[in-house]
């Protein structure tokens, strides 16, 4: 039971950034734009909150307000994952670029631009930002002194707060997409620009409002990964902004969908990290370097899921497609 709560744990640990970035690039592809840069976004959000938490944390601050600090922290990763997603915006919107060249060069330019600036604030060769230790949420801190029993240890084992943001995030997302004005126009424009400006909506506001939501909740999602990892960060995202593009196909672009498909997905990567201490999976002793065979199960079960529901996934049909006033 221990270790069935260390891995369901885990699980909701590393769902967390993938159903924020996936919400990310919902929103995004929703109003019309493709975002191939959500693993840049990551990036960016991902180094600036932390060398706001290694700043605070030799100033003293952190440790004396762990939780305040880490709200300002995933602020401050939402706010430039959002200047980043920027610059998506202004190519693809006001200089009608191709959104896919645009985002992979922003996804290019990411992890460059990390090295650069840790190197100039750490020293060169220094590319790890450690994150400190108060930044979880400890069973102690909030009065729970035991967590060897199941309920405990799944809920407070790994505990950020992160999660209850992703969740409200998620939730607010539903209550934005589904019941509010600028989540319909938001989808019309996602669907059919040029009836949406017919009746007087802002095809170009509506498709900047989408992009900065999708840095926004990417940014928070950069920061929630390197929490995830426990290593520090270290000018990378392991892939997990392509990860969390699959997961919003398979999700249909639906948030409950890509709410169910983050823990899917998040599952089989945990399962590929304790598949030594579950004594029913094969160990495959035989076989040089056989630890790589669990770890390559997220991306494989990816590829196979694409394939499989490819032919029932409907993308918004106006998504990628520059908008020109000009044209009816």
């Amino acid at each position: 039971m221990i270790i069935l709560a260390d891995i369901l744990n885990a699980t909701v640990l590393f769902a967390v950034p993938l159903i924020l970035v996936a919400l990310g690039g919902m929103f995004s592809e929703r109003s019309g734009i493709i975002n191939i840069a959500l693993e840049g976004i990551m990036i960016v959000g991902a180094l600036v909150s932390c060398l706001f938490l290694s700043a605070v944390d030799k100033s003293g601050f952190g440790p004396a307000n762990p939780q305040l600090s880490m709200l300002l922290a995933i602020l401050i990763a939402s706010v430039s994952g959002m200047v980043y997603s920027a610059l998506l915006a202004f190519a693809s919107i006001n200089l009608k670029a191709n959104q896919t060249i645009g985002g992979v060069a922003l996804n290019m330019l990411a992890p460059a631009f990390a090295i650069v600036l840790t190197w100039a604030i750490q020293g060169q060769g220094n590319t790890t930002i450690f994150i400190p230790t108060w930044t979880r949420i400890s069973a102690e801190s909030i009065g729970v002194t035991d967590i060897s029993t199941f309920l405990p240890r799944f809920l407070f084992k790994s505990f950020y707060l992160t999660t209850p943001a992703a969740l409200l995030l998620l939730l607010a997302s539903i209550l934005v997409l589904y019941r509010t004005r600028l989540g319909l126009r938001l989808r019309s424009c996602g669907e059919h620009p040029q009836a949406a400006d017919s009746v007087g909506i802002n095809v170009y506001k509506m498709r900047y409002i989408g992009v900065l939501i999708s840095g926004f909740l990417g940014g928070i999602g950069g920061l929630a990964f390197t929490l995830a990892a426990g290593s520090g960060f270290q000018s990378q995202v392991a892939g997990y902004g392509f990860l969390a593009l699959a997961v919003m196909i398979f999700g249909n672009w639906k948030p409950l969908n890509i709410f169910l498909a983050s823990l899917l997905f998040a599952f089989f990567k945990i399962l590929g990290s304790y598949s030594s201490s579950i004594p029913f999976l094969p160990q495959f002793k035989g076989i040089a370097s056989s630890e790589y065979i669990y770890m390559m199960l997220p991306y494989v079960v990816t590829m196979i899921v694409l394939i499989l529901s490819s032919k029932k996934s409907r993308a918004p049909k106006a998504e990628g497609i520059p908008y020109d006033k000009g044209m009816r």
